[in-house]
């Protein structure tokens, strides 16, 4: 099939199969992204993020954990044997803040993994049903957004303990509720309509209803919004870790190099700077790209 036939089969007014139809769009999708530069640079930033991590091993060039001789190699500046210099334990920064990169990536994904789920089941069965479900499951989200997050991650993991399988729970457990009111707010708009109705007649419980057919039609706000919520998620992440509340020493989490390198600021300015650089460039990257999502999938966008 050559490409212009393979264009013309994906653009289809008229799909044969389920198959092409859902192909269609995603093409469709793909070009109206592609057509955002600041989006495409959000999304190179992103996928150099996972390239990184997956790497790591290959790229770093020197244990992100071991040091070198504290006698020659402590706080050097950045140059072509240590790219961004090395720190007060003559470990070389650029190593860290590779390694570093998977930490960041896995906090990422756990939380959007824990808390999207949480927001959608909470958010379309408040919607749904209406009434007293609706009031207490809200009264519960209300409960949780009236805090700060990052106030809220603290009590949270001030009570389960320091370490960054605990920082990520605490940091999922104050992610869902925005995701939850954004699906509440798109299941009102859709349970009264004829297809949900004529789903209904047909049989289908209303546990099927919300998985099979509302959660779909929320999704694609909710993942606008997740994306949207990763510069806030690693910036969480990174101040529980300069608190000493996250990833703990000698793990390369950015948050806590940037604490270990508060004390140098003034005369060893790359130790605490390269790990900030790393965690603005990261979230911007997030920030451009989660823009993109919601021109492309957000209807409400357009009008």
């Amino acid at each position: 099939m050559s490409d212009v036939t393979t264009r013309d089969w994906l653009l289809s007014d008229r799909p044969a199969s389920r198959r092409q139809a859902r192909l269609g769009q995603a093409y469709r999708t793909w070009s109206q992204l592609r057509r955002n530069k600041l989006a495409m640079v959000g999304l190179s930033i992103v996928v150099v993020l996972i390239l990184m991590a997956i790497f790591a091993d290959v790229i770093a060039p020197y244990d992100p954990i071991v040091g070198g001789d504290l006698r020659t190699e402590r706080l050097l500046p950045p140059s072509w044997t240590h790219l961004m210099g090395t720190d007060d334990q003559a470990r070389d920064i650029f190593s860290r803040i590779v390694h570093g990169s998977r930490l960041t990536l896995m906090v990422v994904a756990l939380v959007a993994v824990i808390a999207t789920p949480i927001g959608l089941a909470v958010g379309t069965t408040a919607g749904y049903f209406g009434g007293w479900v609706d009031v207490v499951l809200m009264r519960i989200t209300d409960i949780f957004l009236a805090f700060p997050r990052l106030i809220l991650a603290l009590a949270f993991v001030a009570a389960l303990g320091p370490g960054i399988e605990n920082a990520i729970i605490a940091i999922a457990i104050t992610s869902w509720p925005p995701y939850a009111r954004l699906a509440r707010a798109e299941t009102m708009q859709i349970r009264d309509a004829d297809y949900i109705a004529a789903i209904r007649l047909q049989g289908a419980g209303s546990a099927r209803i919300i998985w099979g057919h509302v959660v779909p039609l929320c999704l694609s706000s909710v993942i606008v919004r997740v994306t949207l919520d990763m510069a806030g998620i690693i910036l969480t992440a990174a101040g529980l870790g300069f608190l000493g509340l996250g990833a703990q020493p000698p793990q390369p989490e950015w948050g806590a190099m940037i604490a270990g390198g508060r004390r140098f600021m003034i005369d060893f300015w790359w130790v605490a700077t390269m790990p900030g650089i790393a965690i603005f460039v990261v979230s911007l990257g997030f920030n451009l790209l989660g823009d993109g999502l919601r021109d492309v999938l957000d209807p409400k966008g357009e009008t």
